[in-house]
């Protein structure tokens, strides 16, 4: 089966936006703000470079000391924190999903191994974000990088920082193209007919780079609450489009859209899980629940914190997310099949005012989060740069990025295979590879590691070799595109 750009863009365009809103900054991963609780969950991460280098005096290492023993204590409930995660998991990928399932089948079946698959990469990641929490609780570590640094080296604590970063940047480009299309919809349906072009600059000019400017984001972050919501009515209108057959050959919107992007069914059901195609599922996925460089901040964050609370934290949140994620791919895939876009608001009608409400909060919760996840993107490269602080540095940064970005959103036709590209290499590596090595080493130096624990490890390394496996059959449907 062929696979278009727009399938392969999809791999992208499946990440939360708050799974990019971690960044390195001054050397260290930091989290964006989210909108979690209290403030000890918006502060940034300090890691300890004492063992691995001489301190420059005795006052800079019992600083560093300090920063490492003292973590403050969480404020928020089990609940609060369910909230929070699912939030961050579920955002407007999700909507990329149903052209998973339609990269390798085109008939109704193929919604039963789409499902299991959802549920079983959803599981794995689940997994890899308590491994990262007992890491930090095994170790007293605050941060990703500062749990890495004590498990496995620190020396190589540059690692993720350059993970995050690279797909942070692959993160803001998705979003606008996200934005570019879903507001050249929303123009259509009250009348504009706008290319997408002078759209996206206007958008980028007036809105996206005042608010990329703005110092203190934490106002923002009750905005992504929109885009939770959003995606819960949305799922709604979708189950609604598809009980009334809005879209069949006679249905009320049968004929608005374009005839790709129509609804399209084959023969090929269930039976296609198992072609090569269907990896490029799997690296949505992959890319789909990633929020693990929040994972010390949300068990560090818990109230009297337990790693048994921790996990009821995880599995609840990656359950409902797993339900969410289940039903908007198959209702969207069962709707429209083969011809399942990309960004799936794409099929839908621009006269059709439900998914049009739906359009709207997808844009206000991509505008208000773009901030966080370029602040991301922009400290990750100072980082990486070492470029001082400054505010005026910082202003130069965000304008080379945000018009690079622009530019690149507006310009470049075979954007979708570097984003492939990107998730399904370091993507793969954050969730399922970069946890299990983290776990092995705070096993390895635990002196009270149960028998059960030392066990545990070698299953911590399957999933870190299943998540290579993926990645490199990803990488190759990706290359073989070309």
């Amino acid at each position: 089966m062929q696979l278009s750009k727009a399938t392969l863009l999809a791999v992208c365009l499946a990440a939360p936006t708050s799974a990019f809103a971690p960044s390195a900054s001054n050397g260290l991963l930091r989290d964006a703000p989210t909108a979690l609780p209290s403030s000890p969950m918006m502060s940034s991460s300090r890691s300890s470079r004492h063992q691995s280098m001489v301190a420059p005096s005795l006052m800079a290492a019992a600083v560093d000391d300090a920063a490492e023993e003292s973590i403050p204590e969480g404020t928020a409930t089990v609940t609060e924190l369910i909230f929070n995660l699912v939030k961050g998991i579920v955002g407007a990928g999700v909507l990329s999903l149903p052209a998973g399932i339609a990269a390798w089948a085109n008939a109704p079946s193929a919604v039963v191994p789409a499902v299991a698959l959802i549920a079983g990469i959803g599981g794995l990641s689940g997994y890899g974000f308590a491994l990262i929490g007992r890491c930090c609780a095994y170790t007293n570590s605050k941060s990703y990088r500062e749990a890495w640094g004590k498990t496995v080296n620190e020396s190589t604590s540059w690692l993720p920082a350059v993970a995050v970063t690279f797909k942070t940047l692959s993160a803001i480009l998705a979003y606008s193209m996200i934005l570019g299309d879903t507001f050249v919809s929303l123009l259509t349906t009250a009348g504009f007919s706008v290319a997408k072009t002078p759209v996206l600059l206007a958008l980028t000019s007036t809105v996206l780079l005042p608010l990329c400017l703005l110092k203190n984001l934490s106002a923002l972050a009750p905005f992504s609450l929109v885009g939770s919501l959003g995606m819960m009515y949305t799922a709604v209108a979708m189950v609604m489009r598809y009980a009334t057959k809005a879209y069949t050959k006679t249905g009320r919107f049968g004929t608005d859209c374009a005839a790709a992007l129509r609804p399209a069914f084959g023969s090929v059901g269930a039976e296609g899980i198992m072609t090569p195609s269907a990896a490029i599922l799997v690296g949505m996925l992959s890319t789909a629940y990633m929020a693990h460089f929040n994972a010390p901040k949300f068990y560090n964050e818990l109230k009297d914190k337990t790693l048994p609370k921790y996990y009821k934290v995880v599995g609840t949140s990656f359950g409902i997310s797993i339900s969410i994620f289940a039903l908007i791919a198959a209702i969207g895939f069962l709707t429209f099949g083969s011809a399942a876009s990309g960004l799936i608001l794409n099929n839908y009608s621009t006269k059709d005012s439900l998914m049009s409400l739906s359009r709207i909060a997808v844009a206000i919760s991509l505008v208000f989060s773009y901030p966080l996840a370029f602040v991301g993107a922009r400290d990750g490269v100072s980082d990486l740069l070492k470029l001082k602080s400054t505010p005026k540095t910082q202003n130069v940064v965000t304008l080379a990025i945000l018009s690079a970005v622009t530019f690149a959103a507006l310009n470049i036709a075979d954007v979708s295979f570097v984003l492939a590209l990107a998730g399904a290499t370091l993507g793969n590596a954050l969730i399922y590879i970069f946890p299990a090595f983290m776990f092995r080493g705070a096993i390895r130096d635990k002196p009270d590691a149960t028998p059960g624990q030392k066990r545990e490890v070698k299953f911590a390394m399957g999933s870190a070799v299943l998540g290579l496996l993926m990645g490199t059959l990803g990488v190759k449907m990706t290359l073989s595109s070309l």
